[in-house]
């Protein structure tokens, strides 16, 4: 993963539903599993949550401190 990728990732955000708004490294873990089992969207944004949700499982979201506001 490359640092501008990180910084995407970092910044990218729910646009819809009952976390829109929500940066996706902030969504709830159950949330990101419940894609996980039931499909992420097409698209950047199933990327993005997959990413997310393999950031989850290893425990690396101290990785991402930096790019936090």
């Amino acid at each position: 993963m490359n640092r501008e990728y990180m910084r995407k990732l970092a910044g990218y955000k729910m646009p819809f539903g009952k976390f829109k708004d929500w940066r996706l490294l902030d969504l709830p873990e159950p949330y990101v599993v419940w894609f996980r089992q039931n499909g992420f969207p097409e698209g950047e944004l199933g990327e993005m949550l997959a990413a997310v949700y393999e950031i989850k499982l290893n425990g690396l979201e101290y990785l991402f401190e930096r790019f936090r506001n």
